[in-house]
């Protein structure tokens, strides 16, 4: 029986919460294979704000982020955190709003992202790796680079964007004018042509890690976020590559 978990307000309570669920904490790294802990992010934190305020308010935003992830994406395989969190302190530090009220804006926008994209919903993807490893932003960036390209990842301007995007997929799915979003057999929804099957996901992505062909390394606290490089082709290309099959629909 599970032990009833008593709420510190640390970071290692994210662990905890994490460990609770038998969750394999697989980093996409090359050089490591388990994520960097919510306890070690505490620390890398520490060394931008002491304010006890915003510490609080960090981690009750990734505590609310990562409950949402482990119930919308059961079965999502690689976990890391670093970047998105760097990128959230970094941009709160700098809010006009104050980073209080900046944290809790994205928190909400966040949650409201993976509840939209998740299982519990007709969108029902299987992985948040797109989002988190920064496809889906690429993919947005190569659309108007001039005008994006100075726009980062977890900005509140690109999370409104997916919002739209996924309010605007939810219409089609309901009105069945979807395509490339059909359901697979297994009852998740994947626009690749290829296998998204956990064993073929996690090869795909590992040799992509290790060819630095992911547009945000979230592994890295200091990432450097890449859009201009053609990711979803290169991804076809190496999933026939490895051989992977055709989705099953």
């Amino acid at each position: 029986m599970k032990k009833k978990l008593t709420p510190t307000h640390t970071f290692q309570f994210i662990d905890e919460i994490l460990a609770q669920q038998s969750v394999k904490l697989l980093s996409l790294s090359p050089q490591k294979t388990l994520i960097t802990s919510f306890t070690e992010l505490e620390n890398l934190i520490g060394e931008k704000s002491t304010d006890p305020q915003i510490l609080t308010a960090i981690q009750e935003t990734l505590e609310n982020i990562v409950r949402t992830q482990l119930q919308n994406f059961p079965e999502n395989i690689f976990w890391d955190f670093d970047f998105l969190v760097s990128s959230m302190l970094r941009q709160a530090l700098n809010a006009d709003e104050g980073a209080v009220t900046f944290l809790k804006v994205f928190g909400e926008k966040m949650v409201c992202l993976t509840d939209m994209f998740g299982n519990k919903t007709d969108i029902r993807f299987r992985y948040v790796h797109d989002f988190i490893y920064g496809f889906e932003w690429a993919r947005w960036v190569q659309k108007e680079p001039e005008k994006r390209a100075h726009i980062e990842p977890f900005s509140l301007l690109f999370l409104d964007y997916l919002l739209v995007k996924g309010k605007e997929l939810l219409q089609r799915i309901k009105h069945g004018q979807v395509v490339s979003y059909k359901l697979c057999e297994t009852g998740y929804r994947n626009p690749f042509t290829f296998s998204r099957e956990p064993e073929d996901e996690y090869r795909l992505l590992t040799y992509l890690a290790e060819e630095q062909l992911i547009p945000v390394a979230v592994w890295n606290w200091n990432a450097s976020p890449v859009w201009n490089k053609p990711f979803q082709e290169m991804r076809q290309q190496l999933a026939l590559k490895l051989n992977i099959q055709p989705q099953r629909r």
